[in-house]
């Protein structure tokens, strides 16, 4: 009996391989910095900002919205804590998704002011169309601390994407922002990081980019003269919380809460 479930083609898209440096990884892949990427991005957007969809995420627009409640909770106990309003940074948090996302939760009370840094290309489109009294775009992190007295960082879904996130996790740490929150960052189960190459579904936008899968406890160990771990938290992506690289499930992705020693 021939078994037809072993001979179905395995998905072309999702992570693949175990590289041995950005530079090898990025020299097959197409990069994020691509026009297509941003303009997809963009309309969507355009579309939440002016009441024609609900939600966006990752340039994808959603009938329903799915709220990431454990990063809204720790915006809220963070601004509970300090007993005024906050001033939030988020770091490569695009043309706006998460603060879109949870904007109703951003009252007068809890957020001053909704601070996103970026690629320039992103930062010349957020001022142009999404720009507010509440919402900025910023260059770099020492443009946006020298506007505004940063409380918490965010980095949802960033970290792992960059070329070198170990030395960023340096400079982080030297800012001594009060609290750090990261959500929807990628780990592998394993003694070791681990890089690969993204190969995005092309129902999202046409695109491929190197990304880290890192070691949970190795990832922790560079916030602990710092920093002390106040939560953590599994994400609220029903795909993101397995997720497979050569097409094993052995990545996951989390979130962690870190506060000022």
């Amino acid at each position: 009996m021939i078994n037809f479930l072993s001979k179905r083609k395995k998905p072309e898209y999702g992570w693949f391989g175990n590289y041995a440096s950005w530079q090898e990884a990025s020299a097959l892949t197409r990069g994020y910095e691509q026009a297509n990427i941003l303009e997809k991005t963009k309309e969507a957007l355009l579309k939440v900002k002016n009441g024609e969809a609900v939600y966006e995420r990752d340039s994808v627009l959603f009938d329903k919205k799915e709220y990431p409640f454990p990063l809204i909770s720790f915006v809220l106990h963070t601004a509970l804590q300090k007993g005024l309003p906050l001033h939030i940074l988020d770091f490569g948090g695009s043309l706006g998704s998460t603060y879109f996302q949870i904007k109703e939760f951003l009252t007068p009370g809890v957020c001053s002011s909704w601070n996103i840094v970026e690629q320039a290309h992103y930062i010349d489109y957020g001022r142009k169309f999404f720009e507010d009294e509440m919402l900025h775009f910023f260059h770099s992190v020492e443009e946006c601390t020298a506007s505004y007295p940063i409380d918490l960082i965010i980095l949802s879904s960033v970290v792992q994407y960059l070329p070198d996130p170990y030395g960023f996790i340096k400079k982080l740490t030297s800012y001594g922002f009060k609290a750090i929150l990261f959500d929807r960052t990628a780990f592998v189960n394993g003694n070791s990081d681990r890089l690969t190459i993204q190969k995005v579904w092309p129902s999202i936008y046409e695109a491929s980019y190197p990304t880290w899968f890192f070691n949970e406890a190795g990832f922790l160990q560079h916030f602990e003269k710092d920093y002390m771990i106040a939560g953590e938290f599994n994400t609220y992506v029903e795909g993101e919380a397995i997720v497979t690289i050569d097409h094993e499930p052995i990545g996951y992705e989390k979130g962690f809460y870190l506060i000022k020693k």
